[in-house]
């Protein structure tokens, strides 16, 4: 883990919203902001390999990464983070492709089950825990996104100071729209929350500059 940044530097956005929202993300725009040591592990899961062996798995043809890395990136939680429950956005703006699938790579090399932060795949309303997912370190986590795949981590994490919740969570797209059976919200949307109601963070269905 000597290659991960530290949180005290320039390298992070954090979210703050206190009763959905508790982490920090990387704030990279290309492959230029990576650090070393992490650079060939972000290749390799934006790789023609991989981006094949995750159509065959999820049976979506023709995947795309995102070399502009919207969101995607390193995310970290400390004691005290949590993620609530909610469907990701289904739009990336600077291409208008489709959002598909996410990958998580855990890096979390001394996880106790006293920490918490298992990760939580829920059913089509959000409401009932489908399977908890414990972020052991090099485990691979592969989902599809879409307006029914409700996920998150909604209870504050325990994680020691010295040993915060880390990960490399990148998207993945496609120009073909999602089935119709995974859509809920046609127009282009950021997340949203079953906490806020199935709205995002502004109190909205969809993007204003859409509407």
């Amino acid at each position: 883990m000597k290659n991960f940044p530290l949180l005290t530097g320039n390298d992070w956005e954090k979210a703050e919203d206190k009763d959905i929202e508790i982490k920090y993300r990387s704030n990279w725009s290309s492959e230029f902001d990576i650090p070393e040591g992490i650079i060939n592990a972000v290749r390799i899961m934006n790789s023609s390999i991989f981006l094949r062996a995750m159509a065959e798995v999820m049976a979506i043809e023709k995947i795309i990464p995102d070399p502009y890395f919207k969101g995607g990136g390193l995310n970290v939680m400390t004691r005290g983070g949590l993620l609530d429950i909610h469907v990701d956005g289904n739009y990336h703006d600077a291409t208008g492709l489709n959002r598909r699938l996410n990958a998580l790579l855990y890096l979390n090399p001394q996880w106790s089950p006293s920490w918490g932060g298992e990760f939580g795949i829920y059913d089509e309303n959000g409401d009932v825990c489908l399977k908890k997912i414990e972020p052991l370190f090099n485990r691979l986590v592969i989902f599809d996104s879409h307006d029914k795949s409700f996920h998150g981590i909604p209870n504050t994490i325990n994680f020691p100071d010295s040993h915060p919740r880390r990960s490399i969570l990148l998207y993945y797209y496609t120009k073909e729209e999602r089935p119709a059976s995974q859509i809920q919200v046609a127009l282009p949307h950021s997340a949203l929350w079953k906490k806020r109601n199935f709205l995002d963070k502004r109190g909205n269905k969809i993007r204003k500059k859409y509407e």
